[in-house]
């Protein structure tokens, strides 16, 4: 999958014309649609192709539980076009983009759906909102993070791993904690898979990490205290609080580019935001989501602390540690 040329202008007209639509209007499954079923999918493929010569594989794992509507909805009438235009014009020429819906293996009827690696607009459109919100979840504040998780480690060949050792881009959206573990009986039920035993999540996590890059973004401050705290003992840094989800595509385009060299840093990121005229309260936003994570790679913006390079460098044998009790003045 893959194939075919993008077109921001042919995407624009297809959000535009449904912004002011019901979402019942816009998301009009009522149950998980066949092509998204996820029992006994063997693979979803992302692959270079004559139009696509350096596909990059990104995975958009949307949380449709109950609380979690909004972002779906925000991509399909208006923001999904803005992604796709800031990737491209920050030097990701090919990426491939592949919709999951995540929601709860023992509530729901649907705790997994799975779309195929689109590059067109129509496409694209197509699998996100042939999507199925659910609306549903946990009863006890996890939902099944895990099942995406899985499948990003098992399922999914990329070309841009397999020729270039490039990993895709893996972007949970949610607002509860995960399962501790990934239950054998729900890999059977929901995608047909035979495991010998239950595995550990951080397991699961370090093997999905081999093919893509998993980032979990939280939609706003308000929600970071029911989830934050077991995502960062899973992710550290790699877990976003955004500060509303209208900020998810800017932070999902600003990570990727950055990940991939595209621009220099931060402040980069947010001068481009506003070339394109995004208003400057949601750059600030972005920005101050984006700032942790970007600090850990070096693109905060912030200069590097000037070394001098005539130091003597320390031998073990000093006498004294440099440090000294400085006395208040009386």
């Amino acid at each position: 999958m893959g194939f075919g040329g993008y077109s921001y202008e042919a995407h624009r007209a297809i959000t535009e014309a449904r912004r002011d639509l019901p979402v019942q209007a816009v998301f009009k499954q009522r149950e998980v649609h066949p092509l998204m079923r996820p029992h006994g999918v063997r693979v979803r493929e992302a692959r270079d192709s004559g139009g696509h010569p350096r596909s990059l594989a990104i995975v958009m794992a949307l949380d449709v539980t109950g609380s979690m509507g909004e972002i779906p909805e925000r991509l399909a009438k208006e923001e999904l076009p803005g992604l796709i235009r800031l990737l491209n014009e920050h030097g990701v020429d090919d990426p491939q983009v592949l919709f999951m819906a995540i929601g709860d293996a023992f509530h729901d009827r649907a705790p997994l759906q799975i779309g195929q690696f689109e590059s067109t607009a129509e496409l694209m459109d197509q699998w996100l909102t042939w999507t199925w919100l659910e609306g549903q979840g946990g009863a006890f504040g996890n939902e099944s993070y895990e099942l995406a998780l899985y499948f990003a480690a098992r399922h999914l060949e990329l070309d841009c791993l397999e020729k270039r050792d490039q990993r895709g881009y893996l972007f949970l959206t949610g607002d509860e904690k995960p399962y501790p573990a990934l239950s054998r009986s729900a890999v059977r039920s929901v995608l047909g898979d035979e495991l010998e035993d239950d595995l550990p999540l951080s397991v699961v996590v370090d093997e999905a990490s081999r093919v893509v890059e998993p980032f979990f973004l939280i939609p706003d401050l308000e929600r970071r205290a029911q989830c934050e705290h077991a995502w960062r003992d899973l992710l550290g840094d790699r877990v976003i609080c955004m500060e509303s989800p209208a900020d998810t595509t800017a932070c999902i385009a600003g990570i990727v580019a950055m990940s991939e060299g595209a621009i220099a840093d931060v402040d980069a990121f947010a001068r481009k935001l506003g070339e394109r005229g995004v208003p400057r309260e949601r750059i600030g936003a972005a920005v101050r989501a984006l700032t942790p994570w970007a600090a850990t790679i070096g693109k905060d913006g912030a200069p590097l602390p000037a070394l001098d390079e005539r130091a003597s460098l320390p031998t073990g044998h000093e006498t004294s540690s440099g440090h000294r009790r400085v006395h208040p003045p009386r």
